[in-house]
């Protein structure tokens, strides 16, 4: 049994604030009765749903992994005529989001769905979701950058941080870094390394909760398993 503005946003009809409009204006009904009521529940399996005398029918919920390569966005259409990250999956899905973001020059992990409740888990500061990136960094970075790295910074107005920080390789050149973060804000690593005075040449997330990249390359996708489902919701 789920809510019933829940089952509108899990089929696409609308938000689930949208949801509860439609509900409040009585466009909505069940078995053929409309309902009102904003804490009414249904049974996906055997209630009949209805909006404006159409059917609502759920559809299956699809939970993907793919290695994003650099070189493409994750708008669904970009108005500079960039290759989308959609251009990689099968056309019958269409209806696939992308849970959180990648900028256009990262790399690596990227979930897609159509659960909300799946990509709120794992977007929301609140649920504090784990991400591991390896960033390939222009010249060397000593401990003290990653101390201050995960102290965090301030930046226009929000704090960075990097829950982890740790140093794989380190020449005049460039250094290797392995960061842990719980929040992903906008390009939240290339800034932090920015305001130390580094530039990020390559950066790859390669774990997401307890789903790490794996063999996975670049430009391929996955579903993920029942397990791995559970252990990103647990």
């Amino acid at each position: 049994m789920v809510r019933l503005q829940k089952l509108l946003a899990e089929a696409g009809v609308s938000s689930r604030r949208g949801g509860e409009q439609l509900i409040l204006a009585g466009r909505v009904a069940v078995n053929g009765r409309i309902i009102r009521e904003l804490g009414t529940r249904v049974d996906e399996a055997h209630d009949q749903v209805s909006v404006d005398g159409k059917p609502v029918r759920v559809r299956r919920k699809l939970y993907v992994a793919l290695n994003k390569p650099a070189g493409c966005v994750c708008s669904r259409k970009d108005e500079l005529g960039r290759p989308t990250i959609y251009e990689l999956l099968p056309r019958e899905w269409s209806n696939l989001y992308s849970v959180g973001r990648l900028d256009y020059d990262t790399e690596g992990l990227l979930f897609l769905t159509n659960d909300g409740e799946f990509a709120l888990r794992l977007t929301h500061p609140r649920y504090g979701v784990r991400k591991k990136y390896i960033a390939t960094v222009e010249g060397r970075v000593t401990q003290d950058v990653l101390d201050r790295v995960q102290r965090g910074v301030f930046d226009r107005g929000e704090r960075l941080k990097a829950e982890q920080a740790r140093l794989l390789s380190s020449s005049l050149a460039r250094s290797t870094v392995e960061l842990v973060l719980t929040e992903g804000k906008n390009r939240e690593v290339r800034r932090l390394f920015e305001l130390q005075g580094f530039a990020v040449k390559r950066l790859r997330r390669v774990q997401i909760g307890r789903i790490k990249l794996g063999e996975l390359k670049a430009g391929r996708w996955r579903t993920l398993t029942e397990p791995e489902i559970k252990s990103l919701l647990g």
